[in-house]
C-alpha cells in the first residue's frame, strides 16, 4: 500500500487560479476529489469552479493555513508562486512539486546550472549581475537574447541583442536586475516533453510535442508519428527524465528544447507544472497531463499515457475576440462544424491581445487530416497558417 495514497473523496489544493489550475480542478473533480484554490482574484478561472476558493495573496499566513486545513495535498499551477509559500505548506501537507524544484525553475541561472549538472546541453550563456560581468561578456555570445533571471514567461523580460551597445542599453531598460545572456542559435524547430514523476520515482511521459511560437507565446503544437524524428524523440525523453530525476521531482514537469540544424537538441527551459504544449493530451490521449498531475499528487499509480489520435492544438489568444477596435465573439459555430474539433475556453471574463483565452484541439485519423482541419479552423478564426 502506498503510504502517500490519497483516496478520492479527499480535498486536493492548488496554488494559483489560472487556466492550468482550472483544468487541474476539473480533472480532480472528475476523479472524485474535492478541490481548493488559493488565488487573490475573486474571478480567477480555477476559483470559480472549485469547491473552495481561498481568496488571499500567496504569502498570506492565514490563507496558507486555511488551505492546509482543508486539503490533503497541494500542488501549484504556475512557476511564479513564491517558493517560500510552498515551504510553509509542506510543513503540514504533502506538496508537489516541492519548493526546491520550483525555486530552481524560477531562476534561469540556477536552472541552467541544473541542466548542465544533469548532462543536458543548453545554449552558451553568461550571468550578468554587475557592470564588470557586463563588460566581460564574450564576443561569441552575440548576437544573443538577454533574459531576466527571474519571473520571466511567454517571452516577457527578454530582448534580442545584436551589439554590445544594445546589450548595455537593454540591461539598463531592464533596471539592471540579474539577467542571463544566451547566444542566439539557428533553430530549425522547437519541441517539448511532459513527464510525470511519482514520490516513488516512477516516471511516465507524453509523446514529445512539436511546437511553434509566435511573439514568444506558443501558437501551435503538433503530436503524431513522424512529426519528430525517432532519434530526437529518444534524446528529448532521456534528457527530460534526467532533469526530473536530478530534482527528485514529484509532479508534472515540462522541458522545452531547441532543435538545431545538425539535428542536435539543446534545452531551453523547464516548467514545474502542466504546460500549454501538453493541452493536446486532453483529447488525443487516454490520460491527460492534468490527470497525471492528480495522480502524482495523490500517490496514485502512474500508467503510461497512450496517444489514440494524432492531434494539433491551436492556442486561442485574446486577439481573436477583436475585429479592429470592436470586441466580438469568435465564430465558434463555424469552427465546431469541422470534424474532430474540441474547444476549451478558460472562463476568463475579459479578452485582451496576447491573453490566453483557450485552446482548440483538433484530432484526426492521421496527422495530415488533423493538420488540414486545424488549418481550416485557423482560417475561420483569423489565425496565421502554419
Amino acid at each position: 500500500m502506498n503510504s502517500r495514497l490519497i483516496e478520492p473523496g479527499a480535498t486536493l489544493g492548488v496554488m494559483g487560479g489560472g487556466q492550468l489550475g482550472r483544468m487541474f480542478v476539473h480533472a480532480a473533480q472528475r476523479m472524485g476529489y474535492f478541490t481548493a484554490v488559493l488565488d487573490p482574484d475573486p474571478d480567477s478561472p480555477a476559483g470559480r469552479v472549485s469547491h473552495h476558493h481561498v481568496q488571499t495573496g500567496y504569502l498570506d499566513e492565514r490563507g496558507l493555513a486555511q488551505l492546509a486545513d482543508c486539503c490533503a495535498a497541494i500542488t501549484t499551477e504556475f512557476e511564479n508562486v513564491p517558493a517560500p509559500a510552498l515551504s510553509v505548506l509542506a510543513q503540514r501537507r504533502p506538496v508537489a512539486p516541492g519548493a526546491g524544484a520550483v525555486a530552481i525553475a524560477q531562476d534561469r541561472w540556477r536552472e541552467k546550472a541544473h541542466f548542465m549538472q544533469c548532462g543536458v546541453a543548453c545554449a552558451p550563456y553568461a550571468l550578468i549581475e554587475t557592470q564588470q560581468q557586463l563588460e566581460s561578456v564574450e564576443d561569441a555570445l552575440l548576437p544573443g537574447i538577454l533574459k531576466t533571471a527571474r519571473l520571466g514567461y511567454d517571452g516577457k523580460g527578454q530582448q534580442r541583442i545584436q551589439t554590445r551597445q544594445q546589450l548595455a542599453a537593454a540591461w539598463d531598460e531592464l533596471q539592471r536586475v540579474p539577467c542571463v545572456l544566451e547566444q542566439m542559435l539557428a533553430l530549425v524547430a522547437e519541441c517539448s516533453v511532459v513527464v510525470a514523476r511519482g514520490a516513488d520515482g516512477a516516471m511516465v511521459h507524453l509523446p514529445p510535442q512539436l511546437n511553434l511560437h509566435r511573439g514568444g507565446i506558443l501558437a501551435v503544437t503538433q503530436v503524431g508519428a513522424g512529426v519528430i524524428p525517432d532519434d530526437r524523440v529518444r534524446l528529448a525523453i532521456q534528457a527530460t527524465e534526467a532533469i526530473a530525476a536530478g530534482l527528485d521531482y514529484v509532479g508534472v514537469l515540462c522541458v522545452e528544447f531547441f532543435v538545431l540544424g545538425d539535428g542536435s537538441l539543446v534545452v531551453n527551459e523547464m516548467a514545474p507544472r502542466p504546460h500549454n504544449s501538453g493541452h493536446w493530451s486532453m483529447d488525443g490521449c487516454d490520460v491527460s497531463q492534468f490527470e497525471l498531475q492528480v495522480r502524482t499528487l495523490a500517490g496514485l499509480p502512474l500508467t503510461a499515457p497512450r496517444q489514440h489520435s494524432p492531434t494539433v492544438m491551436l492556442n486561442l489568444l485574446g486577439d481573436l475576440w477583436f475585429e479592429g477596435c470592436v470586441e466580438r465573439s469568435p465564430p465558434w459555430a463555424a469552427v465546431l462544424q469541422l470534424p474532430g474539433t474540441h474547444l476549451h475556453l478558460y472562463g476568463k471574463l475579459s479578452a485582451r491581445p496576447g491573453r490566453k483565452m483557450g485552446h482548440l484541439n483538433v484530432t484526426g485519423a492521421s496527422l495530415e487530416q488533423a493538420r488540414s482541419t486545424a488549418l481550416a479552423a485557423a482560417a475561420i478564426l483569423g489565425i496565421e497558417p502554419f
